[in-house]
């Protein structure tokens, strides 16, 4: 996607592999600073996937990927390899994104000798990144022809919400629930995005919100409990949103609140769609109650970033002193409150027989 008019990914190696060297977004700096954080090392990668330098599914997975390239390079043998991996699939519990990214690569390496796998690693990380591409192109696509059939309807511009951060942002490139919206848009169908801003991290206000902007999409930001608002008032035309792991049923575990969006959908008869790459379906889960769902530190309810009158990036606290904070990163939406599930082969209803029938393969 496009940074003021320059196409741009959030992930790519840097130089060869022999140099050992993959340049990320550091997201935790949007929107007040876009800076390119290097990674070295796996221990960097573990890093950035950690305290979400990287974040979103699938480009956790591609990171992790990275994160094991990095560390064939400097020691490719088996018990440093699956020592690594162990290290990765530790970070972040939810997305099964990063183990299934994380488990691919070793079983293309582990059959390989020990001198073939670095190359190899670093090849396969590259293969996953473009076959992201691939797949979240394929899902604006259809995600696409819903958007037009809903233009075909009405008048006036589109109105879609959208949760969190699934834009290109969070993929290697064009999003999972915003590569629809991009699509759209190069269609030339009017579309505006409602934007909530997603506590307690802010990701739609300070990740949608900008690659928005830099692409020229009309949005406005809201607060979280204005979507049921807006519903009701009939200014909403369909919601769209990503996930990090969604079970063979149809479950969709994504970023807190979610389910709340959902269910307001469902009470003003909105649709309620779920823009899902094949590697966040996760057909081993009979439900969305077997979802792990990651737990982050409370500050990041109890306090808030962002620019003071000086232009400075400051950090404020929110809450009382000695006022205790739970903070649940994720929550699932039943399969019964989802219209359609949008994946890069097609559109399916969200239970077991739509995704198998998509993916027999793995059903």
């Amino acid at each position: 996607m496009n940074i003021d008019g320059i196409p741009t990914r959030t992930i790519w190696p840097v130089g060869s592999p022999a140099d050992g060297v993959v340049e990320i977004i550091d997201q935790t700096r949007l929107p007040h600073e876009f800076v390119v954080h290097r990674l070295a090392s796996l221990e960097d990668a573990a890093e950035a996937i950690r305290v979400m330098r990287v974040r979103g599914a699938p480009l956790i997975g591609a990171t992790a990927a990275y994160g094991l390239a990095l560390a064939a390079s400097r020691d490719a043998e088996d018990a440093a390899l699956r020592g690594a991996a162990d290290t990765l699939i530790a970070t972040r519990p939810t997305a099964v994104n990063l183990q299934w990214a994380v488990r691919r690569m070793l079983a293309k390496l582990l059959p390989l000798a020990a001198e073939q796998r670095a190359a190899a690693a670093w090849d396969e990380a590259a293969a996953i990144c473009a076959e992201d591409v691939a797949q979240n192109q394929a899902i604006g696509r259809h995600g696409g022809d819903l958007i037009q059939a809903i233009a075909n309807r009405k008048t006036g511009p589109v109105n879609l919400l959208t949760h969190c951060n699934a834009g290109w942002l969070a993929t290697v490139d064009w999003g999972t629930a915003l590569a629809p919206v991009y699509a759209a848009v190069a269609a030339g169908i009017p579309l505006h995005v409602w934007v909530d801003e997603t506590r307690p991290r802010n990701q739609g206000a300070s990740l949608t919100a900008w690659e928005l902007a830099k692409h020229g999409v009309a949005h406005t930001v809201i607060a979280d409990n204005a979507g049921g608002h807006l519903m009701q008032h009939g200014r909403v035309d369909l919601c769209i949103v990503g996930t990090d792991r969604t079970a063979a049923n149809g479950d969709v575990c994504n970023k807190i609140g979610t389910y709340l969006k959902a269910l307001a959908a469902h009470d003003n008869g909105v649709p309620f769609y779920v823009a899902a790459p094949g590697p966040s379906i996760d057909f081993a889960l009979a439900s969305g109650r077997e979802i792990p769902i990651e737990e982050r530190n409370a500050r990041e309810v109890t306090h808030l970033s962002g620019l003071d009158g000086a232009g400075r990036v400051v950090e404020i606290r929110l809450t009382p002193e000695g006022s205790p904070a739970a903070n649940p990163a994720f929550d699932v939406t039943p399969a019964r409150l989802v219209t359609g599930i949008i994946t890069e082969r097609g559109v399916c209803a969200a239970n077991r027989e739509g995704l198998a029938g998509l993916y027999p393969e793995r059903a």
